[in-house]
């Protein structure tokens, strides 16, 4: 997961800024594993992981994964972002269960799910450092459902090695 991980946020940021460096690891924290990088002079990370188990009846999916990152110089904490290794159902909402929580109102973009506003970031970010467990329902642009599960050990401590990384 990690070289996955680290691999295409290190494509994307060559991308999106020209001064951004490759993410440096700030460790691994049981199922979770956090990173920081440069983007120009700011400092900005992020923590991620991939599902314990991917389901749905579809026959090629790309890679999946959860991530938060902070961006202090943005002022911008706790960003939630699924990536469904699929491109979503246009206008689909993406489905959040941890516990007995759930949040039923990420929007979708493409690939990717994101909560509405920045409160309900920090919900769910509070919400994954109480549990145990989280799954992900969604609806691909071709209509198959998908649900993935992410187990929430090592979340708390990977969220505190980015918290500290990025006050």
């Amino acid at each position: 997961m990690k070289k996955y991980v680290i691999l295409f946020f290190a494509t994307v940021f060559s991308f999106s800024a020209s001064a951004a460096s490759v993410p440096t690891e700030l460790g691994e924290y049981g199922d979770w594993t956090a990173y920081s990088y440069k983007e120009g002079k700011n400092t900005i990370c992020y923590m991620a992981s991939t599902p314990k188990k991917d389901e749905g009846n579809y026959k090629k999916r790309g890679d999946i994964y959860a991530v938060v990152t902070h961006r202090p110089a943005e002022k911008s904490y706790n960003v939630v972002n699924f990536v469904a290794g699929y491109n979503y159902k246009i206008g689909s909402k993406v489905v959040v269960k941890i516990g007995t929580t759930s949040f039923n109102n990420l929007f979708t973009n493409v690939d990717s799910a994101w909560a509405p506003d920045n409160t309900t970031d920090k919900k769910l970010v509070e919400a994954m450092k109480r549990g145990e467990k989280m799954t992900v329902e969604g609806v691909s642009y071709k209509g198959t459902k998908t649900k993935d599960t992410y187990s929430l050990k090592g979340f708390s401590n990977a969220y505190k090695a980015i918290s500290a990384k990025c006050k």
